[in-house]
């Protein structure tokens, strides 16, 4: 007897998605981070050059659709915590928040790895064309609905 899995759909998507951040999230409560510091404190520490306030509210705007006053007080919660400095316009991760985000990275990786665990190559190659194309043609609608 073979069974046939359900077509992906955005019930599904949503399902996956908030299964994988609720675990992401209980690693993250351990080290005192919400899940919106955790993306823009990312920005921060993999962008390679500094940004200012208004780079990082773009580029975490663009990761999570969030309201930009939502990610500006994202902002002085990690400054007011140290995981982030000013310097004059622009804003650095402080080694506070270099080693908060490794140590997350360091608990998530084997909980990811058992969650990705036996998936073959060529399914993920898959789920990444489609997951690539359903971003990009909601991220269109949120532009027309927004504009």
């Amino acid at each position: 007897m073979t069974t046939t899995a359900p077509a992906a759909d955005a019930r599904m998507l949503g399902l996956a998605h908030h299964a994988a951040r609720g675990v992401l999230e209980h690693v993250l409560a351990r080290h005192g981070l919400t899940f919106e510091q955790q993306v823009t404190l990312r920005t921060l520490v993999t962008a390679g050059t500094p940004l200012t306030a208004d780079d990082v509210v773009a580029r975490v705007r663009g990761s999570l659709k969030a309201d930009p006053v939502g990610i500006h007080a994202t902002l002085d919660e990690l400054l007011a915590e140290q995981s982030i400095v000013a310097d004059g316009a622009h804003l650095l991760p402080t080694d506070a928040g270099r080693e908060v985000l490794a140590a997350v990275g360091a608990e998530t990786a084997p909980l990811s790895a058992r969650i990705w665990d036996g998936i073959s190559a060529e399914d993920l190659a898959a789920a990444g064309r489609v997951l690539t194309l359903v971003t990009e043609r909601a991220d269109a609608q949120l532009a027309k609905l927004t504009a």
